[in-house]
């Protein structure tokens, strides 16, 4: 900085050399950043360079010609850390915590942004536990420690272990939504569970009954004198099969739709019985409306009539004996005693029902899209594998096109 003449200086000499003083201390103190001497020459404080700032990485003002860094690009397959800023941080609070919870975070974040049930959160965190077994982690600051390799050792010591490969693929599922999730928050030099496959999966057809069995099932007839119970299972099963529902929408419906109010939720699913559907919440929070078949009606209807209140004063449809919401499990009970009695030769669950009304839907009607409509599904792959059982549509093409199938 060029000196300024001392016939301009408007200061004191004592003033002047006091400010040089002081200033002269400060930025000798400033660690890191080169002093200047003052001017030789006896003139005011204008003439000594200004005390650079701290070495702040938040408060420093960019010096000319710096240039932002820029990261080497590193593959996904090794888990070297990008480097560290050029400044270091204010102070040790600001610093991110080496032991935070990430997978605690992580799980929230589920719940609270992304809604998903009780279930899916309690899958991740078992799989998030088990990934931390398997790494042998001594605290959370570990999950950058991670490579692809490990992460593929991780996934055939789960196989070697006797696991299917749809959990092994759900597992690897859950693990890179957190590492993509962690890149967010860390550091992270790539994803290490990008790129891991799982063992190829066998094809397994949804198992659903035969017309027959179906028929057999539904029209075990109900006595006159019948009990509430008895109704009210009629009423469950009739509604699984008209409407493929699954267990958990069917326990969530309500008599009608209750609004939200004093901090209670609203309904998930109600019962519309003159509108003959009903309106459910299915997976993701995604709500359909399902048509109710005639039979489904007449069993609802004379539930109905002898349905109790509820002892907790809410609108459950379905009620066990003690008044009270009927859970997934008491229905799963409650099918495969009543299969007993009818004399059905094969066991009978609540999905059963679901596949059984997918897979007679769509051989008397073809229509793969409105199937995947009233199943709920995002994808119509998820569909598409109905069309397997599907035996007499196949049957009829085969007939229909193939040379020497053709009758003379």
């Amino acid at each position: 900085m060029r000196a300024t003449s001392p016939k301009t200086c408007a200061c004191s000499p004592a003033a002047c050399a006091r400010r040089t003083a002081a200033r002269t201390r400060n930025s000798k103190r400033s660690a890191g950043w080169p002093t200047r001497a003052p001017c030789a020459r006896p003139c005011c404080c204008r003439c000594v360079p200004a005390a650079p700032r701290s070495a702040c990485s938040c408060s420093a003002r960019p010096r000319r010609n710096a240039s932002a860094p820029r990261w080497r690009r590193i593959s996904s397959s090794t888990s070297a850390r990008r480097p560290a800023p050029l400044s270091p941080p204010c102070s040790a609070d600001m610093d991110t915590p080496a032991a935070d919870d990430w997978t605690g975070r992580y799980l929230a974040e589920l719940k609270t942004q992304r809604q998903l049930s009780d279930h899916t959160i309690a899958a991740y965190r078992r799989d998030l536990a088990e990934l931390a077994r398997l790494a042998s982690l001594p605290n959370q600051a570990g999950w950058t420690a991670l490579t692809h390799f490990d992460i593929r050792r991780f996934a055939a010591k789960l196989h070697a272990e006797g696991q299917s490969a749809a959990s092994i693929a759900r597992k690897l599922s859950g693990w890179r939504g957190f590492f993509d999730w962690l890149s967010r928050e860390l550091p992270l030099a790539a994803n290490p569970a990008d790129g891991v496959r799982a063992p190829r999966r066998p094809k397994r057809l949804p198992k659903a009954l035969a017309v027959d069995d179906a028929v057999q099932l539904m029209e075990k007839t109900t006595p006159g004198n019948a009990e509430p119970a008895e109704l009210c299972d009629r009423a469950m099963f009739e509604l699984l099969y008209s409407s493929g529902l699954r267990v958990s929408e069917l326990a969530g419906l309500d008599v009608h739709h209750v609004p939200a109010r004093d901090g209670q939720p609203a309904s998930l699913g109600w019962l519309e019985l003159e509108a003959q559907e009903v309106v459910v919440t299915g997976k993701g929070n995604k709500m359909r409306r399902v048509p109710v078949g005639a039979p489904a009606r007449a069993a609802l209807a004379a539930w109905l009539a002898v349905r109790p209140p509820a002892c907790d004063g809410s609108a459950a449809l379905f009620l066990t004996t003690r008044a009270t919401r009927i859970s997934p499990r008491v229905v799963q009970y409650r099918l495969k005693v009543h299969a007993r009695k009818a004399g059905v030769p094969v066991h009978v669950h609540p999905h059963v029902l679901r596949h059984s009304f997918a897979s007679h839907l769509l051989q008397s009607s073809g229509d793969l899209r409105a199937v995947q409509e009233l199943l709920g599904h995002a994808s119509i792959t998820s569909t598409q594998i109905y069309t397997s059982l599907d035996f007499q549509h196949l049957a009829a093409v085969y007939d229909k096109a193939h040379p020497r199938a053709r009758r003379k």
